[in-house]
């Protein structure tokens, strides 16, 4: 089991007018491989996101961190900058293939801006801030995370590629 963070990003959030659904979704998908061991809302700040994200990663020692909120085109939507300041590596194919499977269902799947790295053993990806989103991300992402979180962390007992 993976040790778990989720981050809202939401103006509206943080200040108590409305509430976050899109990480409830996460949180009720996500337990199937982890305990989501922290959960944050903070303001679509791009100093405030970078620090909890650092934090969790270097800190902590979280294995993933999920992110919601923040990825579209509003001027406040600033979730990938931030997770781009403090990632080392980036990890394209997770956001390309979330956008590919997203865009089945809605062109708009274009406008998404989300990104995805890796900060030390951490991996850090980020999710729009609808519930919808949120839940068809995690059904597409849940069955491919184990196994690359397994590699990260080192608890991979076989890396060998699987047959098709």
């Amino acid at each position: 089991m993976f040790r778990i963070g989720i981050l809202t990003a939401s103006d509206a959030g943080s200040r108590g007018e409305r509430e976050d659904l899109s990480s409830k979704v996460i949180m009720d998908m996500i337990t199937s491989i982890g305990e989501v061991v922290e959960y944050i809302m903070v303001p679509d700040n791009r100093d405030d996101i970078s620090a909890v994200l650092k934090l969790w990663a270097d800190e902590l020692k979280l294995d993933l961190i999920l992110t919601t909120g923040g990825t579209g085109f509003s001027p406040r939507d600033i979730t990938p900058e931030a997770t781009l300041d403090i990632v080392e590596r980036q990890v394209p194919g997770i956001p390309e293939a979330l956008r590919a499977m997203s865009y089945q269902k809605t062109n708009r799947a274009m406008l998404s801006r989300g990104t995805a790295g890796i900060r030390g053993a951490t991996l850090i990806v980020n999710m729009p801030g609808s519930p919808i989103a949120c839940r068809e991300y995690m059904e597409f992402l849940l069955p491919v995370l184990s196994h690359g979180l397994e590699i990260l962390t080192g608890k991979a007992a076989n890396c060998a590629r699987p047959e098709k």
